[in-house]
């Protein structure tokens, strides 16, 4: 095990993407330009090919593959294939030398953030961007929830929707390495989206911002109407402001995340000043101009900072516009979303 597959964020740049996945490639990259974001460090996706190769579980999948050839062209057959391949990975503990590796940099995350067990997320990256097809796990605390969240990060690679997408193209069902990126948790006062350029016109003059109270997960997932705010971008006045239902919303507890109805008082109310608004809005700027691309960023705003240090960034990738998506992709990320949602 010489090559080494673990990296704190302020290690990586745009150009590993390939080896950390672009998620955690972009979390260095946005450190490097002095963003603020989240402690944490990143598996590559070599550790990913190692767990599978010193477990075992890549040859017992192999086996179970070609056992069910004749069955998996059905959504039955993907399903209950998912089924067997997620359990052989889950099953297998993590091997020794990769299990103190892990814990080691968990131990040092702890002490860089002055906390005995720190509560982190554990989100996959891939080489190429596929959102939302990978499981999240929120508000992970304690070695061994570490590694089990992991592993099923992992096994989140053998979802229906996954092997779908890897059958229709012929791709190889066995493996799809994958990074995890492992960061510290925001106390997030609300959280959600940004787009450098609106998303349904492709208008590259306005930026749309997404947010809800609590953890972002119910802006990205599309559950709970979100409050929307239209920015110019030049000026970073707010041109237009919609308030949403926020019906739910979804709030760390000890351990992992609830979902819960939002109270009346704050679904009536903006969850962001028009302040904060515009100050996400520099950032998406400062990140469209370095990336070279309309950006779709994740940001949250931490309960316990003072404004403008609050707004935090968790991720971002280059945005797709509707109207540059073919027919074929559309169609392909309904399958995905369906799947997904199974």
């Amino acid at each position: 095990m010489s090559e080494r597959w673990l990296f704190w964020f302020e290690e990586l740049s745009k150009e590993q993407s390939n080896m950390v996945g672009k998620k955690c490639a972009n979390l260095g990259e946005m450190t490097r330009l002095g963003l603020p974001v989240p402690n944490g460090f990143a598996l590559s996706l070599e550790g990913y090919t190692l767990f599978m190769g010193l477990t075992g579980a890549a040859e017992e999948m192999r086996r179970c593959i070609a056992e069910r050839e004749k069955t998996y062209h059905t959504i039955a057959g993907i399903t209950e294939l998912s089924r067997l391949l997620r359990g052989i990975v889950e099953s297998k503990p993590m091997p020794v030398e990769m299990k103190r590796a892990i814990e080691s940099y968990y131990t040092e995350l702890c002490a860089r953030c002055d906390a005995p067990e720190v509560a982190v997320s554990t989100r996959s990256a891939g080489a190429v961007s596929h959102p939302g097809q990978y499981e999240t796990h929120l508000n992970v605390r304690g070695k061994e929830d570490l590694l089990e969240k992991v592993r099923r990060v992992w096994s989140s690679t053998f979802n229906p929707g996954s092997l779908s997408f890897r059958t229709q193209k012929a791709l190889p069902l066995e493996a799809d390495p994958i990074g995890v990126a492992v960061l510290r948790m925001v106390n997030a006062r609300a959280a959600g989206v940004i787009f450098t350029a609106d998303p349904n016109s492709g208008d590259p003059s306005r930026i749309i911002v997404e947010a809800n109270w609590g953890l972002g997960e119910s802006v990205v997932a599309g559950e709970s109407m979100p409050d929307t705010y239209v920015l110019d971008k030049k000026t970073l006045k707010v041109l237009e402001k919609r308030l949403g239902s926020k019906a739910r919303c979804v709030l760390a507890s000890h351990k992992g995340v609830i979902e819960q109805e939002t109270p009346k008082d704050r679904a009536c109310a903006f969850c962001l000043s028009d302040e904060e608004a515009a100050e996400i809005a520099r950032g998406g700027v400062l990140l469209e101009g370095h990336f070279g691309a309309p950006q779709d960023a994740e940001w949250a705003i931490d309960d316990d900072l003072p404004f403008p240090g609050n707004i935090i960034w968790l991720q971002t990738r280059n945005e797709v516009l509707a109207r540059k998506k073919e027919p074929m992709d559309q169609l392909l990320d309904m399958m995905m979303t369906r799947y997904v949602k199974a």
